[in-house]
């Protein structure tokens, strides 16, 4: 049951030029939000598993999809920062026992949170979306913004750090 739920899937190809044009990266995961398709978490996790060509590939969303409205619901850490730190550690987490990629995963997922609290102060999502009435157009478009952010932050790292060269449109 387990290798089912966990086999790697095909993604679309969307570059293929060791290019990642960002703003469209960050322009994909805004419109997954708006249209509902995915929400904060799982959409920055699509899309860097589609850009990145990540190694469980559409599988890594179901890993995300607990974590929107700040984990389930709860209105905790926001889920697009959530979705950013799973995205990272998909390429830089360690897969057996004392593995010491775990350091290099902390280090970019603190770059990571770093960046977003410099220009918002926190990474609560109840904080964040305070005074906008949960599922409001207003609430929407907010976490539309969060979510195009943290993709287009977590982007920008792993183009860095796995060679990638960045194309701003």
């Amino acid at each position: 049951m387990l290798r089912r739920l966990f086999r790697k899937k095909e993604t679309r190809v969307l570059h293929n030029d060791g290019k990642i044009r960002i703003l469209t990266l960050r322009k994909e995961a805004e419109t997954y939000y708006r249209n509902r398709d995915f929400y904060c978490s799982e959409a920055v996790v699509k899309v860097i598993a589609d850009y990145f060509h990540a190694p469980l590939g559409d599988a890594a969303v179901r890993l995300a999809s607990g974590f929107p409205v700040g984990i389930g619901g709860s209105m905790c850490t926001c889920g697009a920062v959530n979705g950013g730190v799973m995205a990272i550690s998909m390429f830089f987490g360690r897969e057996q026992a004392g593995g010491k990629e775990v350091k290099k995963a902390m280090e970019l997922s603190k770059e990571l949170y770093e960046k977003f609290t410099k220009k918002h102060k926190v990474a609560c999502c109840k904080v964040l979306t305070h005074g906008k009435k949960l599922g409001s157009s207003e609430h929407i478009d907010h976490c539309v913004e969060m979510t195009g952010e943290l993709a287009e932050i977590t982007g920008r790292i792993l183009a860095r750090e796995l060679g990638y060269e960045i194309v701003e449109e």
